[in-house]
């Protein structure tokens, strides 16, 4: 699971296109977060699962990701753009300021 720094501040929202959908990527991966968090606790007796990538971009896939994008991606390629994010965000700031979902939003909306 990715390392989590609170649920970040949302950008302020002037009818960009752009800032609503990575609000709404956010929100997703937010869900998909405390979704997994259950899977972990529930399914794998509270175990780290080292596969978390691959869960949560079955999940945002599941929950509509594609059309946030406004075109589709597969789980695979989510997944793979999960983890990177994830390691480039671990080593980018020690005490970030924004929340792991907050940055991914932003990459995948940019970058997907």
């Amino acid at each position: 699971m990715p390392r989590i720094v609170g649920r970040g501040v949302r950008g302020q929202t002037g009818g960009d296109m752009g800032t609503d959908r990575t609000e709404d990527i956010d929100a997703l991966l937010v869900h998909a977060e405390q979704a997994h968090g259950k899977y972990e606790t529930t399914e794998l007796n509270g175990v780290y699962d080292q596969d978390w990538a691959t869960w949560y971009a079955a999940f945002a896939v599941e929950h509509g990701i594609g059309k946030l994008l406004g075109h589709e991606v597969t789980a695979d390629r989510l997944a793979q753009f999960l983890a990177s994010s994830n390691l480039e965000f671990t080593q980018i700031d020690p005490s970030p300021s924004e929340s792991w979902a907050t940055y991914a939003a932003r990459r995948i909306t940019a970058e997907l």
